[in-house]
């Protein structure tokens, strides 16, 4: 007598299960990506060797090397009060739909007096067309306006957890840069952080011999 063959297990089974797994671990890395932030423009700022990576939500003003001034609302917690009390301080009268529309940009990188008309057109205009936020003198340095602004929005809590970033490109000139310092300065803001390029730490400096501590 012959042998009995044994019948073929299926795996379909198998199969299924493992495309749901597949696919539940694709869901999970999608919605736990995180994306990068929106940039106003290209810049290449200068390298330096940092021990801390800036956050993501700030307040970043971002210098061209043409001397262009763009300023990312990234601070979600205060970016409406920070529209409104320009929307206030400057008498800007935005309509309420206006507002809603300022609210959901990116940046802002137009003069005060272009942007309720920039927030009526029906294409945004582009980065590379912007003239930029005025940070010349102290006769025409709207930054001035925009960072008392951020600075009013936080009455009532300590301007220590505010995080102000400034990201210049490597060719842009000292006084545009030193224009920006000045709004800080005249808002009573003398702390902030220079968004550099991350440089690997030199083996025979001082900081690879004697790491800091790492932050708690």
């Amino acid at each position: 007598m012959g042998r009995a063959k044994l019948p073929r297990k299926s795996t379909n089974i198998d199969m299924t299960a493992m495309c749901d797994v597949a696919f539940l671990l694709l869901s999970f890395f999608i919605l736990a990506t995180k994306t990068k932030p929106p940039e106003a423009v290209a810049v290449l700022p200068p390298s330096s060797v940092s021990t801390r990576v800036a956050k993501e939500e700030a307040i970043m003003v971002t210098l061209t090397k043409d001397g262009k001034v763009f300023l990312m609302l990234g601070d979600k917690a205060h970016k409406d009060a920070i529209i409104e009390d320009i929307n206030s301080s400057r008498q800007l009268n935005l309509t309420p739909a206006e507002m809603a529309k300022l609210k959901k940009l990116d940046f802002i990188g137009v003069p005060l007096n272009m942007l309720k008309g920039s927030l009526d057109l029906s294409e945004p205009i582009k980065p590379e067309n912007m003239p930029g936020i005025p940070c010349g003198d102290s006769t025409n340095n709207e930054l001035v306006d925009w960072v008392r602004s951020v600075s009013n929005s936080y009455k009532g809590e300590s301007l220590e957890n505010l995080n102000l970033c400034v990201k210049g490109d490597n060719l842009a000139k000292y006084p545009a840069y030193k224009n920006i310092k000045s709004a800080f300065k005249k808002n009573d803001i003398f702390k902030f952080k220079v968004v550099t390029n991350p440089e690997g730490v030199p083996a025979d400096s001082e900081l690879a011999r004697n790491p800091p501590a790492p932050a708690k």
